[in-house]
């Protein structure tokens, strides 16, 4: 934002050097009353330096800055606030926006460095269930918001495809199964035969003994054993991405966990190498005792790795493949001591790389204030959970819009964008209340209600012969310059979703510039020919242009018409 940073790199001279241009940059607020500027400066900090007043600075400063994009600039207690020339500004936002197009916003953070992450990862067999919505959608969003900032993201699907529970599916398989059946609804047979086996071997102890000895076999890579996992993994795969089509959601690798079956050996070696295991019980662990923490346990006793050596491994693996300036896990906050775990070691093994390592941790979604069950096969399956919400989004576009061309589309459109949207709009650390009604709303702080506003300005452009001009003027009215002035913010909030990495921000904004703008709708007639007609379709075209590009970073489509 170019205002603002003059406004920032003014007060940053009459401070001789006390604050640099980025610290200034980080304290300017906007007002919240157009009555009181349109960028202030707190003088709390310089008080204490030049042991002043607060309001005597802000005094002092205002009557020094001056420039042809600052109409006024006061003092009002302890904040200078600057009135920006309207006229000037709008135009050279509009202009802005009209020549980038989708490229506004964009920044070069990451001056094209290489950022993992991972997300998503469900269990091989077993549904796609609402659980892994956030994981899914967070992911994406947020390696959408780094691209966007300049980093060239790796999506990763760590998919969970090892372990016993494969030795209790091909136990279940070879006793029940039925290869027809499975082919033709994989997820759902799958799921049957799990649920069967644990319901069978709560009556007979045997079964238990009989799946260990064929995830063992497993394991020493028996040909059947592997043939039926193998088959598992495709079939649920293939299912897997059926959904991720519906969610506009696609990934660079899909290595899962038993990609680092035969990599996991030497990574144990590099810790003995190190000394820092140690064996209680039998158990190898490495102790974290300095960070009251604790052991984090890298093989049991019975020589089984867990999940700790597996992610130890990916690390370093993805490091070795990658080079990655930063290293992203989008799971789940009951994680939290398993990655501080994992960090925690791989920093204990030298690698100086640990410190880019994050953890992206968010809350649960909830339905009538508790968590989804997903035990004993009552599963919320994310499948039907979206055409579900298709299904709605059709009904609704059928009673407002029922001439309405490509109908099936856009309604795919608004219903998947309504739940990722509901998803998105939320802290990741919170939880998230599920409801279809008030997800699929045309009104209030939904995706549907964003859409429909990005379709009004598509509309009202189409009228116009679907173009705006490059503007005449700038605009000064109340509600044009309120609309401004969010689209001059969006550089800022990308940046803010990247650094706090929320894509909460983006969400958010969203809803406010569409707030801004129906009000501009309301209260201006647009169409109206006159001097200011090219100038105010102008700012129509750069509002659905930036609407368009804020949804596609959450992920979300942006019909022309609903």
């Amino acid at each position: 934002m170019k205002v603002k940073k003059i406004f920032a790199k003014q007060i940053a001279a009459e401070t001789a050097g006390l604050l640099t241009e980025d610290k200034v940059l980080e304290r300017i607020e906007f007002p919240k009353y157009t009555e009181q500027g349109d960028l202030a400066f707190p003088c709390f900090e310089l008080a204490k330096v030049y042991k002043k007043n607060p309001a005597s600075i802000a005094k002092e400063l205002a009557a020094k800055i001056t420039d042809p994009y600052f109409s006024e600039v006061v003092s009002e207690g302890p904040y200078v606030n600057c009135f920006l020339n309207k006229k000037r500004v709008s135009k050279e936002i509009i202009t802005d926006i009209q020549t980038k197009q989708e490229a506004y916003g964009s920044l070069n953070i990451g001056k094209g460095e290489k950022v993992t992450i991972d997300f998503s990862s469900p269990n091989i067999a077993k549904p796609f269930s609402m659980g892994h919505l956030r994981s899914t959608v967070i992911g994406n969003a947020y390696a959408n918001i780094l691209e966007k900032c300049g980093y060239q993201p790796v999506r990763i699907n760590h998919l969970g495809d090892w372990g016993t529970q494969f030795g209790k599916l091909i136990s279940a398989y070879h006793r029940w199964g039925n290869e027809q059946e499975v082919r033709q609804d994989p997820i759902k047979e799958l799921l049957k035969l799990y649920v069967r086996f644990h319901e069978e071997a709560e009556k007979d102890s045997k079964l238990e003994e009989e799946a260990r000895l064929w995830f063992l076999k497993l394991e020493q890579g028996d040909e059947r054993a592997l043939e039926l996992w193998q088959w598992f993994r495709e079939v649920s795969l293939e299912e897997f991405k059926g959904i991720y089509k519906l969610l506009n959601v696609s990934f660079d690798s899909y290595n899962g966990e038993a990609f680092y079956n035969d990599k996991m050996e030497e990574t144990i070696d590099l810790l003995k190498e190190k000394g820092l295991l140690s064996t209680p019980k039998g158990a190898e662990v490495v102790t974290l005792e300095e960070h009251d923490l604790p052991p984090c346990l890298i093989r049991k006793s019975d020589g089984a790795t867990l999940y700790a050596t597996r992610d130890l491994t990916a690390a370093i693996y993805r490091q070795k493949t990658y080079q990655f300036a930063k290293s992203v896990y989008v799971v789940g906050h009951e994680q939290s001591l398993h990655f501080k775990q994992v960090f925690l070691v791989l920093e204990k093994l030298g690698f100086e790389w640990a410190n880019n390592l994050q953890h992206l941790p968010f809350g649960f979604i909830l339905q009538n204030g508790k968590k989804m069950s997903t035990r004993k096969g009552k599963v919320v399956l994310l499948e039907n959970v979206l055409k579900e919400a298709i299904k709605m989004a059709e009904k609704s576009i059928e009673e407002k819009n029922p001439t309405l061309q490509n109908k099936a589309q856009v309604a795919q459109d608004v219903g998947i964008g309504a739940i990722i949207f509901q998803d998105l709009k939320t802290d990741p650390q919170h939880s998230v209340e599920f409801s279809l009604e008030d997800m699929l709303r045309f009104e209030g702080a939904t995706g549907p209600y964003v859409q429909y506003t990005h379709a009004r300005a598509c509309s009202i452009l189409q009228k116009s012969n679907g173009s705006a001009e490059e503007p005449t003027d700038g605009l000064s009215d109340v509600y044009s310059w309120s609309v401004v002035k969010k689209l001059m913010d969006f550089p800022t909030k990308v940046k803010e979703s990247y650094e706090q990495a929320k894509p909460s921000e983006i969400a958010v904004y969203l809803l406010s510039l569409c707030r801004e703008f129906n009000k501009y709708y309301a209260n201006c007639k647009i169409l109206q020919e006159d001097d200011q007609q090219a100038s105010r379709l102008a700012l129509v075209e750069c509002t659905a242009i930036v609407i368009k590009e804020g949804l596609r970073l959450l992920g979300i489509k942006a019909p022309h018409e609903m």
